[in-house]
């Protein structure tokens, strides 16, 4: 029988430590905050202080962002709903990285909650 996403998800998250957002809030700051999304989704809002390395390239990418380069650093990961951060979270854990945990909800569950956003500036190509 194939496994579907869902079912990765649920893998992932018996797999590591997730926070909800009142704990997550707590920890900005103390930890850095990774947003997994994709980027016209980070610019819509994200958590203050957060790096955008979405999902797709994380594996990629995250090594290359100098406050990311630490494996030995506290990572926290978050996405909309929390299944790409569990499915991030888990695969950051294999490559070496050894205190990261996830924000379960997600940003929507954050947002929706009022807590702080930001949203990145705007370009300017004058």
């Amino acid at each position: 029988m194939a496994v579907t996403p869902h079912d990765l998800v649920i893998e992932a998250k018996a797999r590591i430590k997730e926070v909800g957002t009142s704990d997550a809030q707590g920890l900005l700051g103390k930890r850095i905050v990774i947003d997994v999304r994709e980027y016209d989704e980070y610019a819509a809002g994200h958590l203050p202080g957060a790096i955008n390395i979405p999902r797709g390239v994380l594996e990629f990418k995250i090594g290359m962002v100098p406050e990311c380069a630490n494996k030995s650093g506290a990572f926290l990961l978050y996405c909309r709903t929390s299944g790409r951060a569990a499915l991030s979270t888990v695969q950051l854990q294999k490559i070496g990285y050894e205190n990261v945990i996830s924000m379960a909800g997600g940003f929507e569950v954050w947002n929706n909650e009022g807590r702080p956003t930001e949203k990145p500036e705007p370009i300017n190509f004058e």
